[in-house]
């Protein structure tokens, strides 16, 4: 991206999923100590974890490429609750609350339009580690605009990839 960025002069924009569930994780955001510990595993707040997680990388991603001069944009989004087929196989409560929260569900394309619109849109140009919902810059959590937080995610995910890369050499 970087180098077509160059060449071609084009702005480069990478859209991180993430979801208003970022808000709800472990203490303190990630577990970096106890990323694989059953010990007080919560569903919930793994995918908010995760989803924190994808907030957070995108904003060091941006920030990396504004300190580089890169033409390169990072920004994250909550394409909100979409009705997809995935729920045939959800379990008989999450089709439960589906039933008796239907207004707040999007389509598919409703559930694309945050995604297409940060990744096309020409008013976002240059615009970059921002969250987005709705079409709408909104802040984030706090622990989501954390800058510390977001240098030990990325020094943490590059630490892990050395070491299964040595592991599996």
């Amino acid at each position: 991206m970087n180098r077509t960025a160059k060449e071609t002069g084009i702005e480069g924009r990478i859209v991180n999923l993430s979801s208003i569930a970022h808000q709800y994780t472990y203490k303190g955001g990630i577990r970096f100590q106890k990323i694989n510990d059953r010990a007080g595993y919560s569903d919930k707040k793994a995918y908010g974890q995760s989803k924190l997680a994808n907030i957070l990388h995108a904003n060091e991603l941006s920030r990396r490429f504004q300190e580089e001069g890169v033409n390169i944009t990072a920004n994250s989004v909550h394409p909100g609750l979409i009705m997809t087929n995935l729920f045939k196989h959800s379990a008989v409560v999450m089709r439960f609350l589906k039933f008796f929260s239907f207004f707040l569900w999007k389509n598919v394309p409703q559930g694309a339009a945050t995604t297409c619109y940060v990744a096309l849109h020409p008013n976002l140009k240059g615009v970059t580690g921002k969250y987005f919902l709705d079409c709408n810059e909104m802040p984030p959590s706090a622990l989501a605009r954390d800058e510390t937080l977001a240098k030990k995610l990325w020094d943490f995910s590059n630490k892990m990839i050395n070491s299964a890369s040595k592991t599996s050499a």
